[in-house]
């Protein structure tokens, strides 16, 4: 009888724990969630700054495993916990970052299968337009508008057309006003 005590009791505490989860995930999923932005998670943003540190988790607590050197680097928000967001690289590597290093600037880096591979960019989006440049993977750019094909990407000394799927920092079909 004991043995059947003991059991019950650790299933009865073991439910509790289960109901009092549910409660707080349903609670969590009304409010939004984790999150706290309001906007599309994932999303395409950029970094604001030349030094923006990457941690394991979202808090200071944890050890920060990365700095990122690059401003405007495109970075890709797969989750957002309060103040923190979770991104991703160009390589799919992820950690947090607060959310003020992170800018809503569109940026695109140009991504080919070698690094020694160019990319023609044209002055109009089509194929048989004027090429204006050649540009190597890890050029960085602005984007200025997609259409779903071609981006209109500008940079340092360059401005043109590019086939969107050359392109880290937009995704597949997305159209960009």
């Amino acid at each position: 009888m004991r043995e059947r005590d003991s059991f019950l009791i650790v299933w009865a505490r073991a439910a509790a724990a289960v109901l009092v989860m549910l409660s707080f995930a349903t609670m969590s999923a009304r409010a939004g969630g984790d999150v706290t932005s309001g906007l599309q998670v994932p999303r395409f943003v950029s970094l604001k700054t030349d030094r923006v540190n990457v941690r394991g988790g979202p808090d200071k607590d944890h050890d920060v495993a990365w700095i990122y050197t690059r401003i405007g680097w495109p970075v890709e928000i797969t989750a957002e916990f309060e103040n923190w967001r979770r991104i991703r690289d160009s390589d799919g590597t992820e950690g947090w970052v607060y959310h003020s290093l992170l800018s809503g600037k569109r940026m695109a880096a140009v991504q080919l299968k070698s690094k020694t591979d160019l990319v023609a960019l044209h002055a109009k989006p089509d194929t048989q337009s004027p090429v204006t440049a050649q540009l190597q993977s890890g050029v960085l750019g602005s984007i200025k508008h997609c259409n779903g094909v071609w981006c209109r990407l500008a940079g340092d000394g360059f401005d043109g057309w590019i086939e969107q799927n050359r392109l880290w920092g937009v995704y597949p079909d997305e159209k960009v006003e």
